[in-house]
């Protein structure tokens, strides 16, 4: 029998892959930048809202496929909220319970999706804190910790088979610059960079992978010195991105480039590419575009063309109490406005 609930539970998500479609990528063609093609590939059209519903079926493939969830079986998750919210979807789609382990501050929109999908939530104090409270979770209640920060980079086939990587280079074959110069996001796991990172290197491709980190995380730490061991006292203040430690996915020398982008940058980027596309991004896609907004700066200055693609990877609307408050920007990340400035510098 668990052999046949497994098969049958693999099916349902293979069905429900099947009734989606592939996201959308959009192009901004910016005076400032001639013969720069800036994309986005937006994941927030996913029945999850968010990059991190990939993640979360190949999670629960990996688990299926491995033996390690059975049916009736609990399921916890350590996540920042978006990755418990795909997973959430997926574990009401199996009939299975599921639980996350977040910080306390996490964003009210994501623990009301969460609990909609039939989920429920475990706070802890610190984002230091949610990897053992999952485990001792999962043993309490003979379930299985996803373990989204060790499986990440294993979970998703980086050869090919329409993962993200591919998706993007088959939806720019008829754009002016097919093959990008950069491709530039941030990282929460590690997995997608791991995923993109090798699938360019598979295929040969030329471009380079930049990855964006923000304050407080270990990530660029660790890509320039290679100490496992670095950690962070405080974790990153842009949910979803950036660790207090180095995460078992996180695969440095699958990334050529690496840049620190302070938090204020990130949501005066936020804030710009609204302005742009007419609907609210995610603050980690703030960060995501202060990153391709140095590069395509650098390439200007360089004389250089080409194109730089990024992730739209969820949408603003999950964050209106935090970084679309002004008070709690104030209050929790500080003055936006002389990045600000500096973005509509570039665009003179």
């Amino acid at each position: 029998m668990t052999r046949q609930w497994a098969a049958q539970a693999i099916n349902e998500i293979n069905a429900d892959y099947q009734r989606s479609a592939d996201t959308h990528l959009i192009r901004l063609t910016l005076p400032a930048f001639p013969g720069i093609y800036l994309y986005l590939k937006d994941e927030s059209t996913h029945p999850t809202g968010s990059l991190k519903h990939r993640l979360a079926r190949s999670l629960f493939l990996y688990g299926l496929c491995n033996g390690w969830i059975r049916e009736g079986m609990p399921i916890i998750e350590a996540s920042s909220g978006s990755t418990a919210v795909s997973e959430a979807y997926f574990a009401r789609l199996l009939g299975l319970p599921f639980i996350a382990v977040m910080p306390g501050y996490t964003a009210r929109r994501k623990i009301e999706q969460i609990t909609f999908y039939g989920g429920r939530c475990h706070f802890v104090d610190s984002p230091c804190e949610i990897y053992a409270a999952a485990e001792e979770l999962a043993r309490e209640l003979n379930g299985h910790y996803m373990d989204q920060f060790t499986f990440a980079e294993r979970a998703t086939d980086w050869r090919g088979n329409n993962n993200i990587a591919d998706s993007i280079f088959r939806q720019m074959e008829s754009e002016p610059f097919p093959v990008p110069e950069y491709i530039v996001m941030s990282a929460g796991t590690g997995g997608t960079s791991a995923t993109i990172g090798r699938y360019l290197r598979c295929k040969g491709y030329p471009t380079r992978l930049a990855v964006v980190d923000p304050d407080n995380s270990v990530f660029l730490d660790y890509w320039q010195q290679r100490c496992p061991s670095l950690s962070s006292a405080t974790g990153s203040r842009i949910e979803g991105i950036g660790r207090p430690r180095v995460e078992p996915s996180f695969i440095p020398d699958a990334i050529d480039e690496m840049m620190r982008v302070p938090d204020a940058a990130s949501i005066a980027a936020m804030q710009w590419l609204e302005s742009q596309l007419g609907r609210r991004p995610g603050a980690s896609t703030g960060t995501n575009m202060w990153g391709v907004l140095q590069l395509a700066a650098r390439m200007r200055d360089e004389g250089r063309q080409g194109a730089i693609v990024t992730l739209l990877c969820d949408s603003g609307d999950r964050y209106l109490e935090t970084y679309y408050n002004p008070q709690w920007v104030a209050e929790h990340i500080g003055d936006p406005r002389p990045w600000r400035a500096q973005i509509e510098q570039m665009m003179k």
